[in-house]
């Protein structure tokens, strides 16, 4: 199964939206979410620390301002397989 990548960190309320988003897209899509605190690790930390929420797919990173319903959708629509119902 895909695997999309969610950076992130504790108290954010960004963040709880974007884990909302994949949660909910998760019905159409398939594809397991690995959840990643930016400050488990001193890389993504850096990296990343002004940029999350950033939703990872295939190697296609969507920072903060690119983490919406439509962007999101699109993304997983283009790189990720629907889900048969």
């Amino acid at each position: 199964m895909e695997k999309v990548i969610f950076y992130t960190k504790e108290i954010c309320s960004l963040c709880d939206d974007a884990e909302a988003l994949l949660e909910m897209f998760q019905q159409d899509y398939e594809f397991e979410i690995e959840k990643r605190d930016i400050y488990t690790n001193d890389e993504w930390l850096e990296e990343f620390q002004l940029l999350i929420p950033v939703v990872e797919v295939k190697g296609i990173q969507l920072d903060c301002e690119h983490v919406d319903f439509f962007t999101m959708e699109k993304t997983l629509k283009e790189h990720l397989p629907t889900r048969k119902k």
